[in-house]
């Protein structure tokens, strides 16, 4: 049986949660800025006034800051698989490598190629060919966010591969399956728009503390109208595909569904959780009430799950232990057949070593028949396949709430910015000073429920997390922790300060 450090492993997920964790503060802005920086340009394009011009490069040049020192960050992230994942790595770096292989000589070529001629090529280009410059800067910065959640939803659904038993490798049987897959799509979807409102509110945070203090009037009045149509567009579209989420979550990762809905016990017409305290104390199995306190909207959950009303919805315990009349294997048949697998694998491995091909097809096709199970041969009990229940429920709804007040903060500022009266509403402005930074925690609460709630999958069913580490020693990884924290930070920093420094100099400095 696989042994691994489980304090090292422990540490590499620290280390991986870190520098994703900062790498996110700043691709959302990257993601969402760069559109709004065309939608700018286009309007200065079609009007030919200057003010639009002027607002383009104030929002440009911020955009600029902050793709910069997000680029050294995503680079760290994916040197990370090989030093801290190499076991990850090489199981499924045909599959994983192709669409950061991609990313790299595609898209992250695309906006290279464009990103000077936007900063620099105002007076060296042509008009059309610079808003075309813009636009390409904006549609290859998402192209990159595109390969990387096409690898991120491979390892919540992991499709179009084979494995191999001869490498013990997954390789890659079909691209465009693993490109299109449900999860990939639905990853990309949510994580693009969602980064657009995360843009929209940092227009809207800055220019409502313009309005606060009686500067630069005009263009934040005109920001933020461009910014709440975008922002409220966004947010329309990440309801929608928050919905097709869930679903897709309910048939692929049921798991991680019950966990953020906090549904322990499986029900017929299962109501969605509006809100409300769980039991701490709560474990699988036992007969403990899984809420201090909920308020619950009957039957959402069905509809949401299995677009039904009526229908039944696993909980946690129906994953965990089985759930007959629903046709749900218990966790613990299913590591029975794990462990088959892994010993029939290592002995087929030792018949081709023997050189006895009898003995290696016989151990080979008893491998086939249960190697659906694989990764579930190294867990040490079947209590393990549940995530941390309150981490992943808590994140959840902050991020639904925080999406809902979003969109009443982009409707109140498009209404009272095409009314004109958006300067008489301080309330409002005060609402949108810290709108950004709340942006930036929903965002980061929407990965930990992606992440927390596949937990203790690396890669969903076939590969535990414990097992995709590197054999080093916990020591390195806590060393390495702590220099990217303080590199990370002070990065962090720089920005804020360099960002600072611009938003006080307003567009007459730029």
């Amino acid at each position: 049986m696989f042994e691994a450090d489980l304090v090292m492993v422990n540490w590499a997920r620290a280390q991986f949660a870190l520098t994703a964790m900062y790498h996110w503060i700043f691709v959302p802005l990257t993601l969402g800025l760069s559109f709004l920086c065309a939608f700018f340009e286009t309007l200065y394009v079609k009007t030919g006034r200057e003010e639009w011009k002027s607002i383009t490069k104030f929002w440009m040049t911020l955009f600029g800051i902050n793709f910069a020192i997000g680029v050294a960050t995503g680079i760290i992230l994916e040197f990370e698989f090989g030093t801290n994942w190499s076991n990850y790595s090489w199981m499924v770096g045909d599959i994983f490598g192709a669409p950061l292989a991609i990313e790299g000589i595609v898209a992250f070529f695309l906006e290279a190629t464009f990103f000077a001629v936007m900063f620099f090529g105002w007076d060296r280009v042509s008009q059309g060919f610079h808003l075309f410059s813009t636009w390409m800067v904006a549609i290859g910065s998402n192209l990159s966010a595109l390969w990387i959640l096409v690898a991120n939803g491979w390892m919540n659904f992991p499709t179009g591969m084979a494995f191999n038993p001869d490498s013990a490798r997954f390789e890659m049987q079909n691209f465009w399956e693993v490109l299109f897959s449900p999860v990939a799509i639905s990853k990309f979807t949510h994580a693009t728009s969602s980064s657009f409102m995360v843009g929209s509110l940092f227009v809207i945070t800055i220019s409502s503390w313009y309005l606060l203090k009686r500067r630069h009037v005009d263009m934040a009045r005109k920001s933020i109208i461009v910014a709440s149509v975008f922002g409220l567009l966004s947010t329309v579209y990440v309801a929608f595909n928050g919905d097709e989420s869930a679903y897709t979550n309910a048939h692929t990762q049921p798991m991680k569904l019950a966990a953020y809905e906090g549904l322990w016990d499986g029900e017929n017409n299962a109501g969605i959780v509006a809100f409300g305290v769980l039991n701490k104390d709560k474990k699988p199995g036992d007969d403990q009430e899984p809420f201090m306190f909920e308020f619950k909207i009957p039957g959402m959950l069905s509809l949401l799950a299995n677009r039904s009303f009526g229908s039944f919805v696993p909980g946690i315990n129906d994953l965990v232990y089985g759930n007959e009349e629903h046709g749900i294997m218990p966790v613990a048949d299913k590591m029975e057949l794990g462990k088959l697998a892994v010993t029939d694998l290592a002995a087929y491995k030792e018949a081709k070593k023997a050189k006895d091909d009898t003995a290696a097809a016989a151990a080979l096709e008893k491998f086939r028949m249960n190697q659906e199970y694989l990764g579930y041969g190294y867990l040490e009990k079947p209590e393990d396949t549940v995530p941390h229940v309150g981490l992943t429920f808590y994140a959840f709804h902050v991020m639904v709430f925080l999406g809902t007040l979003f969109g009443v903060v982009f409707i109140l500022n498009l209404y009272y910015g095409i009314k004109g009266t958006l300067t008489e509403k301080k309330w409002l402005l005060v609402l949108g000073v810290p709108m950004f930074f709340l942006a930036l925690v929903a965002s980061q609460a929407g990965w930990v429920v992606a992440e927390m709630g596949r937990q203790p999958w690396a890669i969903q069913d076939l590969l535990p997390v414990h097992v995709a580490t590197t054999n080093i020693a916990a020591s390195n990884v806590q060393i390495t922790f702590f220099m990217f924290l303080a590199v990370f930070t002070l990065l962090l920093i720089a920005e804020i300060g360099i960002m600072l420094k611009q938003i006080k100099k307003g567009p007459e400095g730029v």
